[in-house]
């Protein structure tokens, strides 16, 4: 009832403040019009006697012609006469607005509570309770993430304090507070996934990004190691190129800068994403040589036909993109441009594996299988494409909080991985777990064991084995 009567009392108000003043008629309009029209007959009678010394008319039409501007004048001094004497006798008719005007008024005094009404009918919400202060949820009114992402992140923040030693895990809460702007948590969250995935080229690539964003820009000394090590594996990849070059010419080594820039422009096609911002940093490393741009600068390689969905994706991006978006179309520039050149090249045993990894942090599962598998069929004896294949299977299983037997295709193939190198790290730790997970608790500690023999005591890794064995052993 009180929201009722504070509407009522809000409208009648507004009504007031419009109303009133289209029934008056604005005061001294009567007396400021006589003025006027008085200043007016002054100058013609001067204008009159300029003509008349000009010789442009006739003493007797000047004579004439002040007579009606006289006579004119004089009217005008008697009805301010006559509305002087009404008003000393109380005669004065009241001033009153044109037609139009009253109707105009009449008009909004009845539409303007009426259609307040309708409105708010149509679109309000009078049976909500109130909502004090402390119960609103104010980060999602300001555009940040809403509850349901928050909770969710909470609760792989608690899964990860119970099992830390999850790799994916990690990397998804970093690239959740990277979208949320939260850099300094991201590159935190990143930096551990690294430190479990070991040489994970995307997740490595993510971590290096990540550091760049949280330095305002500038190419910090952990990024440019994370992006060496990506080039120690991989020395075609673009975007640790970019950033390697980026990195020195930061430095001060704009000669290296350039060679790099200029090395991977003419190694790119002309219709890869990053070819402008390429072109862009080898202009700004040439005027810091005194060098000509244009005569250092190489051409690309012919534009090649984009896969349909990096077309689609090409045509959808508008004016106005985000950073974050920027980044991802240039992402799915390289990964599509990578697949189109393996369907050229398909003996490429790393560049399948690279593939997989790419579509695995994109979430597209199917296809990291696909791609994992190729690499297989191309080289089935080698322990690190059987481990590929394997991760492949189990990112595309549903997360569970319970431990289970793992896919057995995953599991054959991380065995057929440990005949072939008896000491690969991680084909031992991921049948450990599947080994855990179904009971099998000798087999579990013997993997384990053989694990913990190739790392320091001094080493992260060591200290996460050995509490898993710990936990074996009491039953966990």
């Amino acid at each position: 009832m009180l929201f009722w009567i504070v509407a009522a009392a809000l409208t009648a108000a507004v009504v007031l403040l419009i109303v009133p003043p289209l029934l008056r008629k604005p005061e001294g309009a009567a007396e400021e019009r006589a003025a006027y029209d008085l200043e007016v007959y002054r100058d013609q009678l001067g204008e009159l006697e300029r003509d008349q010394g000009r010789g442009l008319i006739s003493e007797a039409q000047a004579a004439a012609a002040r007579a009606e501007i006289g006579r004119r004048m004089l009217a005008i001094a008697d009805r301010g006469k006559g509305n002087a004497k009404d008003g000393a006798k109380g005669k004065v008719p009241p001033a009153r607005a044109p037609r139009s005007a009253m109707a105009l008024a009449a008009l909004l005094a009845v539409l303007l509570p009426l259609g307040t009404l309708a409105v708010y009918g149509k679109l309000g919400r009078p049976e909500l309770p109130a909502q004090p202060l402390a119960s609103r949820n104010l980060d999602h009114e300001r555009g940040g993430p809403p509850k349901n992402v928050l909770a969710a992140m909470d609760k792989l923040k608690a899964q990860l304090a119970e099992t830390p030693d999850d790799p994916q895990g990690w990397a998804i809460l970093g690239q959740a507070y990277a979208k949320m702007g939260r850099l300094p948590e991201a590159a935190d969250a990143l930096g551990k996934a690294v430190a479990l995935a070991g040489d994970d080229l995307e997740l490595l690539g993510s971590y290096g990004e990540v550091l760049i964003s949280a330095n305002g820009g500038t190419v910090p000394d952990e990024a440019r190691k994370t992006f060496d090590r990506v080039l120690a594996k991989d020395p075609t990849e673009p975007r640790a190129r970019f950033y390697a070059a980026l990195a020195r010419f930061q430095a001060g080594d704009s000669k290296d800068a350039l060679e790099r820039w200029s090395a991977l422009l003419a190694e790119s096609h002309a219709d890869a994403p990053w070819v402008p911002i390429v072109r862009t940093q080898i202009a700004e490393a040439a005027k810091a040589l005194n060098l000509d741009p244009a005569k250092v600068t190489p051409e690309p390689l012919p534009a090649q036909q984009q896969p349909p969905v990096a077309q689609n994706q090409g045509q959808n991006q508008g004016q106005g993109q985000t950073e974050g978006e920027d980044q991802q179309q240039m992402i799915r520039g390289m990964v599509d441009g990578l697949a189109a050149r393996l369907e050229a090249n398909p003996d490429d045993v790393d560049g399948w594996l690279r593939l997989s990894r790419s579509y695995g942090v994109m979430g597209e599962s199917a296809k990291a299988i696909e791609a994992a598998r190729k690499a297989r069929e191309r080289a089935p004896q080698r322990p690190d494409v059987l481990v590929a294949y394997a991760s492949a299977l189990l990112s595309a299983e549903p997360r569970s909080s319970k431990p289970g037997p793992m896919p057995e295709e995953a599991v054959a193939s991380l065995r057929q991985a440990l005949a072939a190198e008896p000491d690969n790290r991680d084909a031992l730790w991921l049948l450990g777990l599947n080994a855990a997970g179904v009971g099998q608790t000798a087999e579990a500690t013997d993997l384990w064991t053989r694990l913990l023999a190739q790392f320091k005591p001094e080493e992260p890794e060591y200290t996460l084995i050995r509490a898993r064995l710990e936990s074996l052993k009491a039953g966990g």
